[in-house]
């Protein structure tokens, strides 16, 4: 059972603007009164990638636990990992306020946030802290916003985190940092992986183990962009990739009709299709062993498991969660564990890609 009750904390924690509410999770999170108890284990939905066994496939997306303070709170309800961050190499403020905004209506959130954390420095002493708790914590690392040399900030968060991260994402793909996305391009997007990988490779004897790097992408991309990120990404060795992060897209069909011309990124329950077309669309270009996190518009054990046969290994979501609250991850495993048995599939992993060919034969539109 959860210490409390899922309705009523909602009510409370939307009486609060976003940001705030988003804070008092934290809190609570922290100081243990959100936790989840009997979460189901169900050895159909382990999932091994790189030298990591998942327990299940459901992943808290970075964005939630921006300066690592609360993974194995995350972990304790039932989420197969989590990642932390985005993390820079120096603490930033991120954008004015307000830049979280709530569409009930719809079940999404509009952040304009713009990579607002302590830095490397706080991240890793918090991690260092946990070092020896067990459970899979990524780090998700960024530049910072007036940094001369944005990619040797990432060689920076490798660095600074190779002996703790269970891997790494390199995140290119927030809207709200200026000209962050441009990492995406053919030749910048060389660069930044032949440095970021360079380093996690410089340090494995070091460390002592191969920490794999994951690139984490927008879903705003054309299909000529799309080859041209798969076919970098393939030829440096990337380990896996993240599809996708928000979208700046703004659908006709949003109810919350004057909240949706705030600026920033656009995620929950609006963004599923666009960013499950991306991941198809992306599968079909790495082809079948590249792991692939589907994220983007997942509420549910059946939305998560349509990003699985659309072409991911495992998935992640964060806004969900705003709307679902923290007993939904448990409620997810029972819903997928239940789904397998229905169908009588002996192991989550035999369905990735089952609809890769359908979802990719859509369009990918952008506004």
């Amino acid at each position: 059972m959860m210490v409390w009750n899922q309705s009523l904390a909602q009510k409370l924690l939307f009486s609060f603007a976003p940001e705030n509410a988003h804070g008092l999770a934290i809190a609570a999170l922290k100081m243990g009164i959100v936790k989840g108890d009997d979460i189901p284990q169900d050895e159909r939905l382990k999932v091994r990638l790189w030298d990591l066994d998942f327990p299940n496939p459901l992943g808290m997306a970075a964005g939630f636990d921006k300066n690592a303070e609360v993974p194995d709170s995350l972990l304790g309800l039932g989420f197969g990992f989590a990642e932390v961050g985005t993390l820079t190499p120096l603490a930033q403020p991120g954008n004015p306020k307000p830049r979280m905004f709530r569409l009930a209506k719809d079940e999404a959130v509009i952040n304009r946030l713009g990579f607002n954390n302590e830095g490397h420095m706080p991240a890793r002493r918090r991690l260092e802290q946990r070092k020896g708790n067990g459970g899979i914590v990524g780090v998700n690392v960024g530049a910072n916003k007036d940094s001369d040399d944005r990619a040797g900030d990432y060689v920076k968060g490798i660095e600074a985190f190779a002996d703790l991260a269970s891997y790494f994402t390199i995140n290119i793909s927030s809207p709200n940092t200026p000209g962050l996305r441009d990492l995406q391009a053919r030749d910048a997007l060389d660069d930044l992986l032949a440095r970021s990988l360079g380093k996690r490779d410089e340090i494995i004897g070091k460390i002592g183990r191969r920490v794999p790097v994951l690139l984490k992408i927008a879903p705003d991309v054309d299909e000529f962009g799309l080859d041209d990120i798969c076919s970098v990404a393939i030829a440096r060795g990337i380990d896996g990739m993240i599809v996708s992060n928000t979208t700046l897209d703004r659908y006709d069909n949003l109810k919350e009709s004057t909240k949706k011309s705030e600026a920033g990124g656009l995620s929950g329950k609006p963004l599923f299709e666009k960013s499950t077309i991306a991941l198809a669309k992306t599968r079909q270009r790495v082809g079948a062993d590249m792991p692939l996190i589907g994220v983007g518009g997942i509420h549910d054990g059946k939305s998560a498991m349509e990003k699985i046969r659309a072409g991911a290994n495992l998935v992640q979501f964060y806004s969900g969660m705003v709307y679902g609250g923290p007993g939904m991850v448990g409620q997810m495993i029972k819903e997928m564990g239940d789904a397998l048995t229905t169908t009588d599939v002996q192991s989550i992993g035999s369905l990735i890609g089952q609809s890769t060919k359908e979802w990719a034969a859509k369009e990918l539109i952008n506004d």
